[in-house]
C-alpha cells in the first residue's frame, strides 16, 4: 500500500504506546490481577517491537514490509503455547496478546495484497 494513512499501523503504534506506558493497567485489565515486574517488562519490550514494527512499516510501506511485519507477528503469536506453559497464571493475557498479534499479521498481509 503506497502513501496513505494506515489505520491499522496507527493502532498497532497506539497499543504499543500503551504497553510501554502503562504495562500494569493493561496487565490488570487483561487477567485481572497485579503484574509482578516481569510481566512488566515483557509488556513493555513487546510494546517496543510494537511500536517500532508501525514506525518501519509507516515509513517503508511495502508488500516487502507487510509480509515481514506479518512474519514477525506470526511469530510472536506462537511463542504464547511457550509461554501459557511458563507462566500458566497469565494464560488469559497470553493468549489475549496472541489474539491481536494473529490479528495484526491478518492486516500486515491485507496491506501486503492490496499494494499488488
Amino acid at each position: 500500500m503506497s502513501g496513505g494513512v494506515r489505520p491499522a499501523e496507527l493502532a498497532r503504534a497506539g497499543w504499543g504506546t500503551l504497553l510501554l506506558l502503562a504495562p500494569r493497567r493493561v496487565l490488570g485489565v487483561l487477567d485481572g490481577s497485579a503484574a509482578d515486574e516481569r510481566a512488566v517488562l515483557v509488556a513493555r519490550v513487546l510494546g517496543g517491537r510494537h511500536l517500532l514494527q508501525a514506525v518501519v512499516t509507516l515509513a517503508v510501506p511495502s508488500p516487502a514490509t507487510s509480509r515481514a511485519g506479518a512474519a514477525v507477528d506470526l511469530l510472536h503469536a506462537a511463542s504464547a503455547g511457550v509461554l501459557v506453559r511458563l507462566d500458566p497464571s497469565r494464560a488469559r493475557s497470553i493468549v489475549v496478546d496472541a489474539a491481536l498479534a494473529t490479528g495484526w499479521a491478518v492486516l500486515s498481509l491485507r496491506d501486503a495484497d492490496a499494494s499488488r
